[in-house]
């Protein structure tokens, strides 16, 4: 008899932040926020953020990990993805929070696999970068107040942001630059995101991209720093944190969910590659 998923972390939508919107319409919302504020129990979204600081100050946790927030940073927030926050009272930032059928209007310009934004969902931006970003954030949300807001526009303007977003995220972090030079390393990331619950050993993966688990294995060392292995590990743990912070499925409910068939299994890997059990790291959230 199939297991029913129990998930506890609150799935928070759009409709929740429109009545202290500053503009929007029923695809975006333009928000700022100005002075401190606190989120102290994770909890998630059915739509995608993008949060653009102009001062910034405090604690973002996103899928359980610390980010400080800084000046002139852009922080990226996926339907899914776990999220809390302490922010300082000097803190200055705007937000766009967008439907998950409009965002596919303009997603294909965030030119790199969704999963590499989640891995490093806080950008550093450039002096030049951030100046583009603000204006186009504030030109969206003065279109917003028109009476007649043109949506085309917006997506336009939402397509120029993850432009600049992709150009500063391949600038900041190695592995941007090296799927968009290597097709088949990008393939690869892409097929682990697929398969990752079913299939945890690199041979799948080769033959798929027609190369030698050998061959597959060299190019991550030589352009990632990491094993091909070490990398589909690496995204098996991600879930599981995710998993562990947002339901209430027991230890062997996740390990069954993960695709290992022995729990014991399963909780000694977590520790290998955490140095915390499971449930060690659900008690301590």
């Amino acid at each position: 008899m199939p297991m029913k998923k129990r998930d506890d972390a609150p799935l928070i939508s759009i409709e929740g932040f429109r009545k202290g919107q500053i503009a929007g319409r029923e695809e975006i919302i333009f928000n700022e926020l100005h002075g401190a504020r606190s989120i102290d129990k994770p909890h998630k979204h059915d739509f995608f953020i993008i949060i653009l600081f102009d001062q910034g100050n405090g604690i973002h946790n996103i899928d359980s990990l610390d980010y400080p927030i800084g000046d002139h940073e852009i922080h990226v927030l996926f339907p899914g993805q776990m999220h809390k926050w302490e922010i300082q009272r000097e803190t200055i930032a705007y937000q766009l929070m967008v439907e998950k059928s409009f965002f596919e209007h303009f997603s294909p310009y965030f030119r790199f696999s969704f999963t590499n934004y989640q891995n490093h969902p806080v950008i550093q931006l450039s002096e030049q970068a951030f100046k583009l970003l603000l204006y186009e954030f504030i030109a969206i949300k003065n279109e917003l107040k028109q009476p007649q807001s043109l949506v085309q526009l917006i997506s336009a303007r939402a397509a120029v942001i993850a432009a600049i977003v992709s150009r500063e995220a391949e600038y900041t972090f190695t592995e941007f630059k090296v799927y968009q030079t290597n097709p088949r390393l990008a393939k690869f990331n892409l097929l682990i995101d697929e398969f990752f619950k079913e299939h945890k050993f690199v041979a799948f993966y080769a033959e798929k991209l027609n190369v030698s688990a050998n061959y597959l294995n060299i190019l991550c060392k030589k352009h990632l720093k990491v094993s091909a292995t070490t990398l589909i590990q690496q995204r098996v743990i991600t879930e599981a944190k995710r998993l562990l912070q947002s339901t209430t499925l027991s230890i062997k409910e996740i390990a069954f969910t993960l695709g290992f068939t022995d729990h014991a299994y399963f909780s000694n890997f977590f520790k290998s590659q955490t140095g915390i059990t499971p449930s060690g790291f659900r008690e301590n959230l």
